[in-house]
């Protein structure tokens, strides 16, 4: 079955953006392998708040050979995330694309759907990298209120060069 996979940077006290959505604290470690690890993936699911943050960046659900973008949201139109597929239940994304042959599903932010889909047992892993910053605030990997979930750590890598450590684990059902 193809897996959901929440992932992405984090600052050490726990923020995955800045408290006005910034991200300029992420460092890009020359030794990640950024397109081994989206080879797993054929599936970006993104949260209406970071699509709309990608849309100011200017790489908002960018066309990528082999992958289809899905946006959440229940406020914007098919015209607004074009040309990601929107949709207004990620839940019911999620289970139906589950029933399709494919590779497993990236879950790109933010925290808000990451919460929802978590409390609906639609996650599979939770790989993050950490960053050495503290943000003192932001935008939090799991906000509140969120139910407790059990972990167990898969692998964890660190990357001397920035002192970035990946942390790779399966979400622990029951």
């Amino acid at each position: 079955m193809r897996k959901v996979v929440y992932g992405g940077a984090m600052s050490l006290d726990g923020y995955i953006a800045g408290p006005s959505g910034e991200y300029d604290w992420i460092v890009m470690d020359p030794d990640m392998d950024f397109p081994a690890l989206m080879r797993r993936f054929d599936t970006f699911l993104i949260g209406r708040k970071t699509f709309e943050a990608m849309q100011r960046m200017g790489t908002a659900a960018p066309p990528t050979p082999g992958i289809t973008s899905i946006v959440c949201s229940r406020t914007l139109r098919p015209g607004d995330c074009a040309p990601a597929t929107l949709s207004d239940d990620a839940a019911r994304s999620i289970i139906d694309l589950r029933t399709k042959p494919g590779k497993d599903i990236a879950l790109f932010g933010g925290g808000e759907l990451f919460r929802s889909l978590l409390a609906a047992g639609l996650v599979d892993e939770v790989n993050v990298s950490v960053v050495p910053v503290l943000l003192g605030g932001g935008i939090p990997l799991l906000p509140s209120p969120a139910d407790r979930a059990r972990l167990k750590l898969r692998t964890h890598r660190i990357y001397p060069k920035t002192g970035t450590v990946g942390l790779e684990y399966d979400i622990v059902s029951g």
